[in-house]
């Protein structure tokens, strides 16, 4: 029983501010593909980034209300091991296998002509070719990944693979894969309804969304369970949001629906993602953490 009300607090912590920062972003003009000026644009990117902190709030204000030691038993540890960096060099892997798959999507190729390639070959200060783009992409994202963007992602993995990961202890870890990843994708509606990810189809793109983090986390949460610490799944987050855009740089025409990771190129890449660790944990490591109680 406690634990239900736990659940509950934290989910109300977690989605009220964001449902306010869906409006504000709504209200304020900076919808996405409906900013009128850069400024707007570049104020929606902040506050969908800033988005990220409020399950690390929510989970402050459950302990705090519970009367717990904040942030304890979450999974925070920085003791290093091979699983850290796997996951970090995973990422771009990954995003490179959606961009084979996205290729492979009705209508699409490669392009060096789109209006996102153009504007990364001019921001540079030297001459590049697509591929040249694309390294630089991964080697900045990698960067990026481990730095700034995991600070933000941490936002987000102390709360789903920490904090859900404890309040759902004692359940199958798939089980407990598809209740994070459901909570998890339902949580981004305020921005997928603003034209975050799927600027073309915001309504069924909530539904994509679900089904992305549904995928996407029994990769984390394994990655999480394997290191011993929160930061992994963190650090992989965001990575794979610094890199997996380098489908939307090289493919034209776009489709939200099918291109890139959020798409279904995306999905599939994860699917078989899923199914390769699987494999490994059920033939390589023996462990059978795919079927255990996490």
């Amino acid at each position: 029983m406690m634990k239900a009300k736990r659940l509950i607090v934290f989910i109300l912590w977690a989605f009220l501010p964001m449902i306010g920062v869906g409006l504000a972003i709504h209200f304020g003009g900076m919808k996405v593909a409906q900013a009128d000026t850069n400024q707007a644009a570049a104020a929606g990117m902040l506050f969908s980034a800033g988005a990220m902190l409020i399950p690390l709030l929510a989970v402050i204000f459950t302990q705090l209300i519970f009367k717990e030691p904040v942030l304890k038993g979450l999974g925070i540890s920085f003791k290093f091991n091979r699983w850290w960096w796997i996951g970090w060099l995973l990422m771009p892997v990954y995003a490179l296998a959606v961009l084979g798959v996205s290729l492979l999507m009705p209508g699409a190729q490669f392009s060096i002509d789109g209006d996102t390639m153009q504007a990364s070959m001019q921001q540079l200060p030297f001459e590049a070719g697509p591929w040249g783009i694309i390294a630089i992409s991964i080697a900045s994202g990698l960067f990026a990944g481990a730095t700034i963007n995991a600070v933000f992602a941490f936002g987000e993995e102390v709360a789903w693979r920490g904090f859900l990961v404890k309040e759902f202890k004692g359940k199958k870890f798939l089980t407990v894969s598809l209740l994070i990843g459901v909570i998890w994708g339902l949580w981004h509606f305020p921005l997928i309804l603003n034209g975050h990810n799927y600027p073309e189809h915001p309504v069924i793109g909530v539904f994509m969304m679900v089904v992305a983090c549904v995928l996407l986390t029994p990769v984390l949460l394994y990655f999480r369970k394997k290191s011993g610490s929160v930061i992994v799944p963190a650090i992989m987050h965001g990575t794979m949001n610094a890199v997996v855009g380098i489908s939307n740089v090289c493919i034209t025409p776009q489709n939200d629906l099918l291109i890139g990771g959020p798409g279904l190129a995306g999905m599939i890449v994860l699917l078989l993602l899923d199914l390769a660790l699987f494999l490994y944990d059920r033939f390589v490591s023996r462990e059978g953490l795919f079927c255990k109680e996490i």
